[in-house]
């Protein structure tokens, strides 16, 4: 797959959190040992059918296993790992639309499932959401007006009579005509419908964007428009990012910082350059081992071994071991913890542990 040429974002110009900045005293979003697991309880006809011995059993998939993941005012964070690896949950847990199993979820310090409901409401509003398929999160039965224009009249940070002429600036803002307010979605491109996704997740004026898969249905060219589109944002409006993507290309250069997930665990995270020039945890190896490069010459690709777990019955120790090429007996049966081998650089893995 070719990756878009896209922008250099300008992390200064952004006011993305570098070494020279001084640090927050609270990031602004925080996850902390947050889980969830998806629970499928047997039905009558089970419960009837293990009367009779079939041995049913109740279903449960460990989606997200105690990950901590703290992001700071003006950064894009990069989140990257296989179909499956939970980072879809992961963020719609940051955004609120999953339910915590365990682990706390704060916003500038503040615990956010201990606020009284008009300040968790008002906060809840900060942090938005633009849905990986353009074609399937906009209601095909609503016009642009009320798409992008009905949230704000509801939460009241436009009035009734206003909301027109409001949603034809966030039109224009995400690069659209204005005068497209009356049309269904059925009636734009692929890119167009993206654009009304940002634009819907704008007008309730967010500080932090949940983009969960946001360019991967487009074609390529349309990615990088949409792409250099979120950066021009993030400068105009000092916007915080998690983005989500299994697209390595794109999380190198929309990034800031990278975090892998794996079978529901984080597994590093570390400054994007650091993470590309030098990966550390065996899985990263392997991904950016496999990643197209555009270089001169034959090159052999081979698959990491093995395939991705099952969430209903994951491996022990070291979810990655079994496909791991330096596993070792402990890496069965212990799990590593995610610990800073490096300045602003962590890793879950026991090959940190040799001297």
């Amino acid at each position: 797959m070719n990756t878009p040429v896209i922008e250099t974002p300008n992390t200064a110009a952004s006011g993305a959190f570098t070494d020279a900045d001084t640090p927050p005293s609270a990031p602004l979003l925080e996850l902390r040992g947050v889980s969830k697991r998806f629970v499928k309880t047997l039905d009558v006809a089970a419960k009837i059918a293990n009367v009779f011995g079939a041995k049913q059993k109740t279903e449960v998939v460990h989606a997200v296993d105690k990950v901590d993941l703290a992001i700071r005012t003006g950064e894009v964070v990069g989140l990257v790992g296989e179909s499956g690896c939970g980072k879809s949950t992961l963020g719609r847990m940051a955004v609120g639309l999953h339910t915590l199993t365990e682990g706390e979820r704060f916003w500038r310090g503040a615990d956010l499932d201990r606020l009284p409901p008009e300040k968790k409401r008002e906060r809840q509003l900060a942090i938005q959401m633009i849905f990986q398929d353009p074609y399937a999160s906009l209601n095909p039965r609503m016009r642009v007006l009320d798409i992008v224009g009905e949230a704000p009249v509801v939460h009241g940070i436009v009035e009734k009579g206003a909301q027109k002429d409001y949603v034809e600036d966030m039109l224009v803002r995400v690069g659209m005509d204005p005068t497209v307010l009356r049309r269904f979605p059925h009636q734009f491109s692929g890119g167009q419908r993206a654009r009304i996704g940002i634009a819907r997740a704008l007008a309730v004026r967010p500080e932090f964007l949940v983009c969960d898969e946001s360019v991967a249905a487009l074609d390529v060219s349309i990615q990088a428009q949409v792409l250099n589109l979120f950066m021009r944002l993030r400068e105009e409006l000092n916007l915080t990012y998690l983005f989500i993507s299994h697209d390595l290309g794109v999380v190198k250069h929309i990034s800031d910082r990278v975090v892998i997930m794996y079978l529901g665990r984080v597994v590093e995270s570390a400054p994007t350059e650091e993470v590309f020039a030098a990966p550390n945890h065996p899985y990263t190896q392997a991904l950016l081992a496999e990643a197209p490069k555009l270089e001169v010459g034959k090159k052999t690709y081979v698959a990491i071994r093995g395939e991705i777990p099952s969430p209903l019955n994951p491996p022990t120790g070291c979810h990655f071991h079994p496909r791991c090429p330096h596993a070792m007996p402990r890496c069965k049966t212990e799990q590593p913890q995610l610990k800073e081998i490096a300045p602003l650089r962590f890793s879950a893995c026991h090959l940190n542990d040799k001297s």
